[in-house]
């Protein structure tokens, strides 16, 4: 990519960048403010009560231990709800081990000459904790929220998994859509923000250590220890301002808020291409049919989080599968009548969770076992049940999903008999990359997606007929359905409208040539003379 275009694209995504990085600052901001009210009275309480600080440092430790994802997942069963409170909450909990820690060493760490001389003037305990020990150890303190702090711009781009926002929606986008632009366009902010930061934090611990020779009054030097007293404040602030006006309703005055609130549509999508096309689909097709205005909450990590958000009322709409709705929500058996499975769904869904299938769009994106075709045709694989043998030498690339769900490689190893040598955790997005490169010889595809014939696979005929119907639908709140139902009319003109051929060509036209989700189904819609 040339300089020039590389700017170009930077300029057009500049409003985007100030949003996402104003949120970035605040959730780092806010976890950081929220764990040093907390870290460092629990760290003086531990300081004074011995007894208390093993256990204490013990849960503070194994909270640090946790995988950042599976925290944000267990706070998002806990919580039921996506976006910022899960987020700031496992922020926070990640911030306090450096406070708590700092904050006890920096006490303990006071000259015991120096409390025997405050002592020796007639200080009490709670004077000398106050005016020599915080004090003298507030340098140490501020190198514990410093790391913390620096450490929690790291940690905050997993929140755009959970819908929360910040430069991690850039990285989540780009590693769903395989783009490298949208990748570094996180993550290079992501590294500058860090730096910021621990910058500011820096300067702050200059401009709070007492001075050795006093300066003139008004003297240029006091001025600078202001402004570095300042920074983290200035710093924040900045954030709030860029998050407020790069918003959509920034300009939107207050009392039509609202208005606003009871005519939006929040559409979420899983994180892969297909997903990200059918929500743009959805969501440009009702801001043209309707007044009603679309939040997107694109992204979101996955099936469960997707179908926990809708049922709690987190988001309204998302496009989901009816074998994924059969086996993984409802945990029912496989059923190969796409008919039959959708009328099972359709009925539970309305039951379980007030929730409504509307009708199908039309393609059947059912996952199939894919290997390289120069393989296929050297070794003569046409049939899943003709790899069973040479299974435990394949290295076998899967989702996350795929490698757990009942409709999955769980079933498939227990219909095939198939017994991997290896088997990875692939996300989507690099999954084709991978055994087209050599490092998996076999993958879950989905047969809609155009990297198949781009990287030259061969899709494996499922012979024993596992695998369900896959055709996808909308998934609507019963609630939603009746207050606005014209969305029903609105949806109702996707039905049958996307085949196989034409999602595959689609998700090519992002995967393999460039172009954007909403570009895309910008482009369909128009030529289907719907917008």
């Amino acid at each position: 990519m040339s300089l020039e275009s590389l700017t170009t694209y930077i300029v057009n995504r500049l409003p985007e960048l100030w949003l996402r990085t104003g949120e970035h600052i605040m959730l780092t901001g806010f976890s950081t403010g929220t764990a040093i009210l907390i870290g460092i009275p629990l760290g003086i309480i531990i300081f004074r009560n011995a007894w208390l600080r093993a256990p204490v440092m013990a849960v503070i430790g194994i909270l640090q231990t946790i995988p950042s994802l599976a925290m944000l997942v267990f706070l998002l069963a806990l919580l039921q709800k996506i976006g910022a409170l899960p987020a700031l909450i496992a922020l926070t909990l990640y911030a306090l081990l450096p406070i708590v820690r700092n904050t006890l060493t920096g006490l303990q760490g006071v000259s015991p000459q120096v409390i025997e001389a405050a002592t020796g003037i007639g200080m009490t305990k709670y004077q000398r904790l106050k005016l020599v020990r915080i004090p003298l150890a507030a340098s140490v303190i501020i190198a514990g929220i410093r790391t913390a702090a620096v450490v929690g711009v790291g940690i905050a781009t997993l929140s755009a998994f959970i819908g929360a926002g910040g430069l991690g929606q850039f990285i989540n986008r780009g590693l769903a859509l395989y783009d490298t632009k949208l990748i570094l366009l996180g993550a290079v902010p992501t590294a500058l923000l860090a730096l910021i930061v621990d910058f500011s934090i820096g300067a702050f611990e200059w401009g709070f250590r007492p001075e050795r020779k006093k300066g003139k009054k008004g003297s240029v030097k006091t001025l600078i220890r202001l402004l570095a007293l300042m920074m983290p404040l200035l710093l924040i602030m900045t954030a709030g301002i860029f998050s407020y006006f790069t918003r959509p309703l920034s300009g939107i005055q207050t009392e039509a808020v609202s208005r606003i609130s009871t005519r939006t549509i929040r559409i979420a999508t899983k994180n892969f291409t297909e997903q990200l096309i059918l929500g743009e689909i959805m969501a440009q097709l009702i801001e043209a049919r309707t007044d009603l205005f679309v939040e997107r909450y694109f992204n979101l990590g996955g099936t469960m989080i997707c179908h926990n958000a809708l049922v709690h009322g987190e988001i309204d709409l998302y496009a989901e599968y009816i074998g994924t709705g059969l086996t993984v929500i409802l945990k029912q058996p496989v059923i190969s009548d796409p008919e039959e499975a959708l009328s099972q769904v359709r009925e539970a869904y309305k039951k379980r969770f007030n929730a409504r299938w509307l009708k199908p769009f039309g393609f059947n994106n059912t996952y199939a076992i894919t290997v390289r075709t120069a393989d296929a045709k050297s070794y003569g694989w046409t049939r899943i049940s003709d790899i069973q043998k040479a299974a435990p030498r394949l290295r076998a690339g899967f989702t996350a999903e795929f490698a757990e769900r009942p409709d999955g490689y769980p079933g498939l190893r227990q219909i095939y008999g198939l017994r991997f040598g290896e088997i990875r955790d692939l996300d989507p997005a690099i999954m084709y990359e991978a055994v087209s490169n050599g490092e998996v010889d076999v993958i879950c595809a989905f047969v809609t997606d155009g990297r198949i014939a781009a990287y030259n696979l061969k899709l494996l005929e499922d012979d024993r007929q596992f695998f369900p119907p896959y055709h996808a639908a909308p998934v609507i709140r019963g609630e939603i359905l009746e207050e606005h139902q014209k969305l029903r009319d609105v949806l109702a003109l996707l039905e049958g409208l996307l085949d196989n051929a034409t999602m595959q060509s689609l998700n090519f036209k992002v995967d393999g040539k460039g172009y954007s989700p909403a570009q895309v189904a910008g482009a369909f819609l128009k030529s289907q003379g719907l917008l």
